[in-house]
C-alpha cells in the first residue's frame, strides 16, 4: 500500500514513464556520489602526509573526516527541510560547486584549523547532496527499475572506494597530498557541465504536497512509521563501527608493516565493493533481509580476521575482500529500507538517515582516534566485530518492518 501510495503521488520527471533506465542522467548522478563519497573518505588513505605537512598527529588528522561528517549531520534535516521547494537540479548543481570550493580550499591550506573549516563546509554540501541523490534517481526512473536505479547512482560510492581513494593514496605518495583533493576539484568542476547536458531537472515539492499519511506532520514523525526507527537504528551503529576503522585504515596497515600497502589494500577492498554493489542492484527488491544480514555478518568476519591477522599480509588482503563485498551494498540497502518502509514520507526518512549516517561517521571518527591514542591500532578492528552484534540483533527482529522477509 505504502509503494502505490508512493507511485501516485510522488512527481515524475519526463524519464518515468519509460521503460529503460535513463542511464546518462544516473551515471551523472553517480559521478555526484562518487564526489561526495571521495571527498569525505580520501583523508583515510593520506593521513601520514597530511600530519607531516599541517603539522598534527595521525589522530587529530583523522577528525578531518569527523568534521566533514559533522557538517552533514547538523545541517542535512535543517537544508533539507528548508530547500524541499526547490528544483532538484539547481540544488544539486550547488552542493557540487560547494565540494569545489572546499576541496579547493583543503588544497591549499596550510592551516589545521582552516583545513578543518572547509572540511565542514564541504560536510554542509554533502548535507544538501545526499538529502536528495537517492529520491532523484528514483525520480528520473520507470517505476518498477527504481531500486536499480538507486544501485546506479549510489554505485559512485564503491567506485570512488574502489579507483578513487586508491588513486588519491598513490598520488599523494607520488605528489603530495594537496594533489589529491586539487583532482577532486578537476573531477567536480567537468560534473558541473555534465549535470546541465544530461540530467532532467524535478521540480522539488510544495509544501501543500509535503503531506504525509499522518497529515502535515513533523519530520521527526516519520519516527513512528513502523520499521523506520529499526532501519535507522541499524544505519547509526553499522556505519560508526564501519569508519571507526576505516578512518584509520593507513595507521593500521602501518603498525603491521604495510604501511606501502594502503594503496593496494583499498583498491582490492573496493573492487569487492562493486561485486557487492552489482548484486545488491540486482536482488535488493527481493532479499533485502537476506543481504543485509550477509553484509553484516562478512563485515563482522573480516573485522575478526584483522583483529587476529598477525603480520600476514595474505589475511589482510583476505579481510578486505571480505569488507568490501559486505559493505558495498549496504547504501542501497539502507536507503531502499528506508523508503520502503517510510512510504509517503520517504524524503523525511531519507533526511534523517543521511543525518544519521553522518552523525555516525563523525562519532566514528571520535571513536577511531580515541582508540588509536589510547589502545593502539589493534583495538579498532574489535571496536568493529563488538558493535555490529546489536546490529544483527535488530536486522533479526524487524522481521515484520524495516527489513521485512521477502
Amino acid at each position: 500500500m505504502k509503494s502505490q501510495q508512493r507511485s501516485e503521488t510522488a512527481p515524475q520527471s519526463s524519464y518515468a514513464g519509460g521503460q529503460r533506465l535513463p542511464l546518462g542522467a544516473l551515471l551523472a548522478l553517480a559521478t555526484a556520489v562518487f564526489v561526495t563519497s571521495l571527498t569525505e573518505t580520501l583523508p583515510a588513505g593520506l593521513l601520514p602526509g597530511m600530519s607531516a605537512d599541517l603539522g598534527v598527529g595521525e589522530a587529530a588528522v583523522g577528525q578531518t573526516v569527523t568534521a566533514y561528517a559533522a557538517g552533514t549531520a547538523l545541517t542535512a534535516v535543517p537544508l533539507t527541510a528548508a530547500t524541499a521547494a526547490l528544483s532538484r537540479k539547481r540544488l544539486l548543481a550547488a552542493a557540487m560547486a560547494g565540494f569545489a570550493v572546499a576541496n579547493t580550499v583543503t588544497a591549499v591550506s596550510t592551516s589545521y584549523p582552516l583545513t578543518m573549516v572547509a572540511r565542514f563546509a564541504a560536510g554542509v554540501a554533502a548535507g544538501l547532496a545526499w538529502a536528495l541523490l537517492a529520491g532523484y534517481a528514483r525520480r528520473i526512473a520507470p517505476a518498477h527499475l527504481q531500486g536499480r536505479a538507486v544501485a546506479v547512482a549510489m554505485a559512485g560510492i564503491p567506485v570512488a572506494l574502489s579507483l578513487g581513494v586508491p588513486a588519491g593514496t598513490f598520488l599523494g605518495e607520488a605528489v603530495g597530498w594537496r594533489a589529491a583533493f586539487w583532482g577532486v576539484t578537476a573531477v567536480t568542476v567537468g560534473l558541473l557541465g555534465w549535470l546541465a547536458a544530461a540530467v532532467p531537472d524535478v521540480p522539488g515539492t510544495p509544501a501543500a504536497g509535503r503531506e504525509s499519511a499522518e497529515g502535515r506532520a513533523p519530520m521527526f514523525a516519520v519516527l513512528r512509521v513502523p520499521g523506520v526507527a529499526a532501519v535507522l537504528a541499524v544505519t547509526a551503529v553499522f556505519v560508526l563501527a564501519h569508519t571507526a576503522l576505516y578512518a584509520y585504515v593507513a595507521a593500521y596497515l602501518e603498525r603491521l608493516g604495510m604501511g606501502g600497502a594502503t594503496g593496494p589494500v583499498l583498491l582490492v577492498f573496493g573492487g569487492a565493493s562493486l561485486v557487492s554493489l552489482w548484486a545488491v542492484g540486482a536482488y535488493v527488491h527481493g532479499r533485502l533481509r537476506t543481504l543485509t544480514l550477509a553484509s553484516t555478518l562478512l563485515v563482522a568476519v573480516a573485522a575478526a580476521v584483522l583483529a587476529v591477522v598477525g603480520d600476514s599480509p595474505p589475511l589482510v588482503y583476505a579481510a578486505a575482500v571480505l569488507w568490501g563485498l559486505g559493505w558495498g551494498g549496504v547504501p542501497t540497502l539502507l536507503q531502499t529500507a528506508a523508503a520502503d518502509a517510510a512510504g509517503d514520507a520517504g524524503d523525511a526518512a531519507q533526511a534523517l538517515l543521511v543525518t544519521l549516517w553522518n552523525a555516525a561517521m563523525a562519532a566514528g571518527g571520535v571513536l577511531g582516534g580515541v582508540l588509536l591514542a589510547r589502545a593502539g591500532t589493534a583495538a579498532l578492528p574489535w571496536s568493529v566485530a563488538v558493535l555490529l552484534v546489536p546490529v544483527l540483533a535488530v536486522v533479526g527482529a524487524a522481521r515484520a518492518h524495516g527489513f521485512p522477509r521477502a
